[in-house]
């Protein structure tokens, strides 16, 4: 009896870290889409995709679950370039683009 609850439990944690990851999924892509609509440029294929997943600290000492996603964009309509969203639990930590300028 106690192996089948252990696999409930099991079951269980699954599907949370699955829901929270569609959760924290859709975060990173408001914040890159935001990003990219102020830096005036294009989010290419509308998705993020994690490039990192493991546990870290928050300021107060806390376990949270760090996120980092990738994602690409566009400046000249022409290219792919690289940008990534990192989230400690359900904080946007930052936002980064590789804007080029033309010399």
């Amino acid at each position: 009896m106690s192996q089948e609850w252990l696999v409930v439990a099991g079951l269980i944690a699954v599907g949370w870290l699955w829901w929270d990851g569609l959760q924290k999924r859709e975060l990173a892509l408001v914040a890159a889409r935001r990003t990219c609509e102020r830096a005036g440029v294009q989010l290419l294929d509308e998705t993020v995709t994690v490039k990192r997943f493991r546990l870290r600290r928050d300021e107060d000492q806390r376990m949270r679950l760090y996120r980092e996603y990738g994602f690409e964009y566009s400046d000249n309509g022409d290219n792919r370039l690289p940008g990534r969203v990192f989230l400690l639990g359900a904080r946007i930590l930052e936002v980064n683009l590789i804007i080029t300028r033309a010399t």
